[in-house]
């Protein structure tokens, strides 16, 4: 709740640590996957500062992938260029008041 307070939302807080968008690992073979990145240890460092545990930068970095921070699909898997594509959601219209 503390860093809901602090940042507005849990959100708000964790893109911080990704430059406000997905990072974009381009990994061209499973060998280029790293188990930790410069982000990772950040919010990791960051998380522990603020009292957490178990929440190493690996586990951080398992984290990240899962909820979309950083994208880690191969460039050669279908999916990667479906996540680096700009979004086509639209905005919700709002009933118009006649």
């Amino acid at each position: 709740l503390a860093i809901q307070k602090e940042f507005g939302s849990y959100d708000a807080y964790v893109w911080q640590f990704a430059g406000g968008k997905p990072i974009d690992g381009k990994r061209r073979t499973l060998r280029d996957l790293p188990a930790k990145t410069a982000e990772s240890d950040a919010l990791s460092g960051d998380l522990k500062k603020r009292g957490m545990s178990f929440v190493g930068s690996t586990i951080i970095y398992a984290y990240m992938q899962a909820t979309g921070l950083a994208n880690d699909h191969l460039v050669s898997c279908f999916r990667y260029s479906c996540i680096t594509a700009p979004s086509s959601v639209a905005e919700p219209s709002l009933p118009r008041s006649e």
